[in-house]
């Protein structure tokens, strides 16, 4: 090596050496114990050390003659482990949910190459089969560097879109130091040696990605929180063209560099280009740089500033991808923003049963506690004016907005700059405010065209969306008086009982069977309330179906209710029949037909109870020969809620039987012709008890 190169490689590794264990101590002394509550951190930490080490080692090597050719590159190996191992944490989630695809297999890969490594140098210092170990090293040199770019490929593929922003410095930082070590060890495999101005100057490359990680150290987030035309055609190729005119100025810079440098020219040469390729990436990656070139694209590119058609798209496609309100508030904002440039924005939306607005969602800006009055001067130019409000201009020029000012808390220090209103029909249901924009935008018709058209079909959004959130609301209130009205139906067929049997008491007090009876009919009635109430606390009661109900036994004690009330009922079983379902309810279902029927009759007419068992479903037949029911009235208000004939009925009976009856898969048919009568026929499930099997038997004993 060059003496001149010597120098070069000495000052190159102390510039990377006081770069990384300055960042480090930095680090460790800003943060403390914080850091080593996140795993990344402490590896991360690990790693700018163990960078520094490699470095304090090389100016070593390089100012004593003959230094040790061990140290160095065991330094080196272990700088990689510690930079694998940080990215690799930082994977993690993404290999844990891909364990099947390649990207799982890059840490055994990396774990295997860094073993490699090691063994490589080992087997040289021993001086073991010295010619094979030593190709092996030099594969294993570059194909470390190969696995680091892999990493940081993945990690930045791999970041959700909205978190990039935390990702880029550190994989531009990684990217720089990983991309000129294949550079260099590129040329040590292809020719036999290192370039040795590459070689020196390589600490010097590293400690260009120390201000990157400083940053990356800043944005860290808990190190990455999560981890897409013609017009986009145009701002590529003119991004390409930009970049091609920049390499050949590099080009050029360099090529002075190398005829006017002397004997620092080659050395300076690769550090320039590389510096340069470094910057090029910071502003290709920079949000602030492309948003200028889109504007300067669309300014003397295009007769006009937008595709309409694909900000049409793009904005109805991102207010389709969301349906919560919290979402949809944040890419109302995103979409409008895009279109102007803007980093982040607020909206404003009036509150339920309130006359005012407050913030409802916000896209990197603060929170802000302050509301709106629906009735301000503010709300009440947007409302009859629909314009979109330029802050700026709106203070310097309060006369083209009709003298407005803009509200108190929207003052200069706060980072909003337009205000787009949100209306439908002459409704203004809200209005966005957004910040600042990246680069100046021209606000002329054609932005604020885009921007009014583009708000209106954000408010029809929302309206929707507020509209399905009041119609839910309504529903479960309409489920609420559904099950309520259940309960005042029940309710009054207790009051019936109760006051049938205080009307007989007054004859009958003094008999000892009557007081029997009255005893068994409060207590009936007292533990049916008690349903009732459980119904109302923890809604409505669950179908049943995992026991079993005796339906003569039903029969058989709703006959005995009618025989004390004056009235019979023919009782036929056929067939012994248990079915599945909920005993009480099934009960109120079989006595409520029974009543109607005996409602519908005379003291002269029949009303049957028949049950049977047919087609592995059990019958239960109740006809009567009263005034029966025409065929409109059967098909069109029989089964309806609160449809009724009866002067004191508030038809919920019928419906609330047909409703449980088709919730256990049974069904009601009704044959009724007037003035012949009714025949209602009720099937449902038989119960079938599940024996079992042996090997639970076994078990069980």
């Amino acid at each position: 090596m060059k003496p001149i190169a010597l120098d070069v490689a000495t000052w190159s590794a102390l510039l990377a050496a006081l770069a990384y264990s300055a960042f480090g101590l930095r680090l460790l002394w800003t943060y403390g114990r914080r850091s080593l509550e996140s795993t990344p951190s402490v590896l991360f930490g690990v790693a700018l050390f163990a960078t520094a080490l490699w470095a304090w080692l090389s100016v070593g090597a390089s100012l004593v003659a003959g230094g040790s050719r061990f140290l160095v590159p065991l330094a080196d190996a272990l700088r990689y482990a510690a930079w694998f191992a940080f990215l690799l944490s930082l994977l993690k989630p993404v290999i844990a949910q891909r364990r099947q695809q390649p990207i799982a297999k890059l840490l055994p890969v990396a774990i295997g190459l860094v073993a490699l490594r090691l063994a490589a140098l080992a087997a040289e210092q021993w001086s073991l089969n010295g010619s094979q170990w030593a190709r092996i090293a030099l594969f294993t040199t570059l194909a470390l560097p190969v696995v680091g770019l892999l990493l940081v490929e993945q990690l930045f593929r791999n970041t959700a879109d909205d978190s990039r922003w935390n990702a880029k410095p550190l994989c531009l930082a990684l990217g720089i130091v990983f991309s000129f070590d294949i550079y260099v060890y590129s040329q040590a495999v292809l020719f036999g040696r290192a370039d040795d101005d590459a070689v020196s100057i390589r600490g010097a490359i590293h400690a260009c990605a120390v201000p990157l990680l400083f940053v990356a150290s800043k944005r860290r987030a808990d190190w990455i929180a999560r981890l897409q035309i013609s017009r986009a055609a145009a701002f590529h190729s003119t991004a390409l063209v930009i970049a091609g005119i920049y390499l050949l100025m590099v080009a050029a810079m360099g090529y002075y560099i190398r005829f006017f440098g002397g004997q620092w020219g080659s050395a300076l040469q690769l550090a320039a280009l590389f510096v340069a390729l470094a910057l090029l990436l910071v502003l290709a990656f920079s949000g602030t740089m492309r948003s200028r070139l889109r504007v300067f694209v669309r300014k003397h590119f295009f007769s006009y500033r937008y595709d309409y058609r694909e900000e049409w798209l793009r904005l109805t496609a991102m207010l389709s991808a969301k349906s919560t309100p919290a979402e949809m508030g944040s890419l109302v904002i995103r979409g409008l923003a895009d279109m102007v440039e803007s980093p982040g924005g607020a909206l404003w939306t009036q509150a339920p049963d309130q006359p005012e607005f407050v913030q409802t969602a916000r896209w990197n800006v603060p929170a802000l506690k302050e509301r709106e009055l629906t009735d301000s001067p503010f709300a009440t130019f947007l409302r009859s004016t629909g314009w979109i409000v330029d802050l700026e201009g709106c203070r310097r020029h309060p006369e083209r907005y009709s003298g407005l000012e803009p509200p108190v808390w929207l003052t200069p220090a706060q980072p909003f700059w337009l205000v787009i209103p949100l209306s439908v029909a002459d409704e203004l249901i809200g209005f966005v405010a957004l910040a600042r924009p990246r680069t100046p935008v021209d606000l002329n018709w054609e932005v604020t065209d885009l921007l009014k058209t583009a708000s209106r079909q954000a408010a029809g959004f929302l309206a929707q969306m507020r509209t399905t959130e009041a119609l839910l609301e309504t529903r479960k209130f309409d489920a609420f008086n559904r099950m309520s009205a259940f309960v005042v139906h029940d309710l009054k067929n207790i009051v019936t009982q109760l006051s049938l049997m205080m009307a007989n008491a007054k004859r009958l007090h003094d008999n000892p069977e009557f007081q029997q009876d009255m005893l068994a009919t409060v207590e009936n009635s007292l533990e049916k309330m008690r349903q009732l109430m459980l119904q109302l606390r923890e809604g409505e009661a669950p179908p049943g179906g995992q026991s079993g109900v005796d339906l003569a036994r039903i029969l058989a004690r709703i006959g005995a209710v009618a025989a004390a009330r004056g009235r019979t009922v023919e009782l036929e079983v056929l067939d012994p029949v248990i079915t599945r379902g909920h005993e009480e309810r099934i009960e109120r279902v079989l006595g409520h037909v029974v009543q109607n029927a005996l409602d519908a009759t005379g003291a002269a007419d029949r009303v049957w109870v028949k049950l049977s068992r047919r087609s592995g479903q059990a019958h239960v037949e109740v006809g009567d020969t009263g005034a029966g029911m025409s065929q409109e009235y059967v098909q069109t208000r029989l089964f309806k809620p609160f449809q009724t004939t009866k002067p004191t009925g508030m038809g919920i009976g019928a419906y609330e039987s047909f409703q449980y009856v088709r919730e256990l898969g049974g069904s009601i048919s009704v044959d009724s012709e007037l003035g012949r009568g009714t025949v209602m026929t009720i099937v449902l499930p038989l119960f079938e008890s599940r024996q079992p099997s042996a090997l639970e038997m076994a078990g069980a004993k």
